[in-house]
């Protein structure tokens, strides 16, 4: 224990007491002396600065995630009842991931009319409830078709729409009474080219659908009818249009506005898009084309011409199966008989074709060229200046059934080396079966 002197704690206790006892001498004056003046700083009074914090915005809307667009696409079809059928699906799951196969196209409205899965949109729901095909997990299955990076393409068959015209003949194909919706020899009917009211309709299919989760819309009867009675035809809604019955131009101005919707990305703000490989959160978009549109200049009589098609889309795809050639085609007799020479003629004129900065056919882009001679009069050259792409703007649709002929692993394999040879690496395959030639495809990387 430490010890302390008693005079040192006499002193401390004194101290204390003196403290707690309020003394005289500690009094203060309420009368302050006379001070000299002392000359004053005025000092600015700054204003109080009140931090606001930043409100943060939370984005809880739903994420959809995709898979980037692959170098090369190589695809196969997949019908509305194959993917609404779990052991047929998961074969050709089983064929995308063990070949060089690195795609897959399923559809989301098929020549029925009616659509693959239950959408949010009521206007579109009818024509789920009447499917006779689909999947009602179409969703969850794109997802698990990702998880194995899979890229997915939803095709819309768009004017063969024998469900939405009888419903709405104002806007449909009628037969010339201007009453009877008309059919083609398959009994499907159409809508209109110049329908707008249908444009809207089919452009809220494809937002919902990219939405859900596809990765890129197939455009398919992206044209006016055939195969039919074309003498006993009446198409109201292009009658009204201001291009009149002008085909190619109605169906440009379709295109058009087709393109306009698909690259606004406010139409699929409902979801969150990762991983989508790109800037902007907007599909990618693909047309199909009759083969012939590679090597003809005139628009077959249904509105389709290469050249005016395709500044609006992503991708072109000509469906050059040798099977729909006539016999007269590059002087060959039976096309089905030279696999290999139809695709890549139709292919390579393409390519050059879609490559040319020039085309002796109007379009909404292009601008006619004129020479001026020494008198300083101008001649129209007969051509026109358009818009000009490389060959990687087209896909090679390719014949795997045996329509006008038996198509075997060499015969689907020549037209795979033939569109390389075009210089086209893209291809997708279309089987309506949906059973694929195996030995025709490498084997995965």
């Amino acid at each position: 224990m430490h010890k302390v002197g008693t005079p040192l704690v006499g002193t401390a206790i004194v101290f204390a007491v003196v403290c707690l006892v309020p003394l005289p001498f500690f009094d203060v004056s309420t009368e302050a002396p006379e001070k000299p003046p002392v000359a004053q700083t005025i000092v600015e009074e700054k204003p109080t600065v009140i931090s606001e914090e930043k409100e943060i915005v939370v984005d809880d809307r739903e994420v959809v995630s995709h898979v980037p667009l692959p170098e090369a696409v190589k695809s196969i079809y997949m019908s509305s009842c194959v993917a609404g059928t779990p052991s047929f699906r998961e074969r050709l799951r089983t064929l995308i991931n063990e070949t060089e196969v690195n795609a897959v196209m399923i559809d989301i409205k098929d020549y029925s009319g009616t659509i693959a899965f239950s959408p949010e949109s009521a206007d579109w729901k009818p024509a789920w409830q009447a499917a006779e095909c689909g999947a009602r997990d179409m969703k969850e299955f794109i997802a698990s078709l990702h998880a194995d990076n899979i890229f997915v393409i939803g095709r819309i068959t768009v004017f063969q729409d024998p469900f939405y015209a009888p419903k709405n003949p104002d806007q449909a194909v009628l037969r010339s009474d201007q009453e009877t919706v008309w059919t083609d020899y398959k009994g499907l009917s159409f809508v209109d080219v110049a329908s707008k009211e249908y444009w809207d309709h089919v452009i809220e299919l494809a937002v919902e659908s990219y939405n859900l989760g596809f990765d890129e819309i197939n455009f398919d009867y992206v044209r006016y009818p055939s195969d039919g009675n074309m003498l006993d035809t009446y198409f109201p809604q292009s009658a009204l249009s201001e291009h009149g019955l002008d085909k190619p131009a109605n169906l440009e101005a379709f295109f058009t506005y087709l393109h306009s919707a698909m690259t606004d990305e406010e139409n699929f703000a409902e979801v969150k898009h990762e991983n989508t490989g790109r800037e902007l959160s907007v599909p990618y978009t693909s047309a199909d084309l009759f083969g012939m549109t590679t090597t003809n200049y005139d628009d077959l009589s249904i509105g389709q011409i290469q050249d005016r098609a395709a500044p609006h889309f992503d991708f072109i795809a000509p469906m050059v199966y040798p099977s729909h050639y006539p016999n007269s085609f590059l002087g060959l007799g039976n096309p089905n008989e030279y696999p290999y020479k139809v695709v890549y003629h139709a292919m390579k004129t393409g390519a050059d074709r879609m490559t040319s900065s020039t085309t002796p056919l109007e379009g909404f882009l292009h601008e006619p060229i004129y020479t001026t001679n020494a008198s300083g009069t101008e001649t129209f050259t007969g051509l026109y200046s358009k818009p000009s792409y490389g060959p990687e703007k087209f896909r090679t649709w390719i014949q795997d059934f045996d329509y006008g002929g038996d198509y075997d692993a060499a015969d689907v394999r020549a037209q795979i080396q033939a569109s390389y040879d075009a210089g086209v690496g893209s291809w997708m395959i279309w089987a309506p079966s949906n059973i694929y030639t195996r030995a025709a495809l490498l084997p995965a990387d």
